[in-house]
């Protein structure tokens, strides 16, 4: 089945500039090549496309367990390395994520997964550092 819409224009822009990753400034130039477009749905386009992307442009997925815990974790260490402008664009990020899943356990067949997912998330924006011993206890994963 061909592609439509945006999913065409992306599949047009790749093939047309074939980058070999996306970050931010990628992002950027997608997000005016596909005009309008909001970044969530952007974001949810470049996730299917298969090229790889960078934690920022990624952000927090929130399919499964491992998803999160995998995302998070790729944002922790863009957290460790920033200052403190590119650290409070990395909270937005989890706590958009956040937003999300209260959002989403307003559902009640996904209430309980998306609680403890905003316990994950509010864990990490508690106290990032402490989110990668947290996640390993609360997962019972030995060292």
């Amino acid at each position: 089945m061909p592609r439509k819409g945006k999913s065409a224009e992306l599949a047009r822009w790749l093939e047309e500039q074939r980058p070999g990753h996306i970050g931010e400034t990628e992002f950027a130039r997608l997000g005016a090549a596909l005009a309008p477009v909001s970044k969530n749905y952007l974001r949810k386009l470049v996730r299917e496309c298969g090229v790889p992307l960078d934690p920022m442009v990624e952000g927090v997925r929130q399919a499964t367990f491992d998803e999160l815990e995998a995302s998070l974790l790729r944002l922790l260490e863009e957290y460790r390395q920033a200052g403190a402008e590119r650290r409070m664009a990395v909270r937005r990020l989890v706590i958009t994520a956040k937003d999300h899943a209260r959002l989403a356990a307003r559902s009640p067949e996904k209430r309980q997964q998306k609680q403890e997912m905003i316990l994950w998330l509010t864990t990490w924006l508690e106290n990032p550092p402490v989110f990668e011993e947290w996640v390993r206890i609360r997962r019972g994963v030995k060292k």
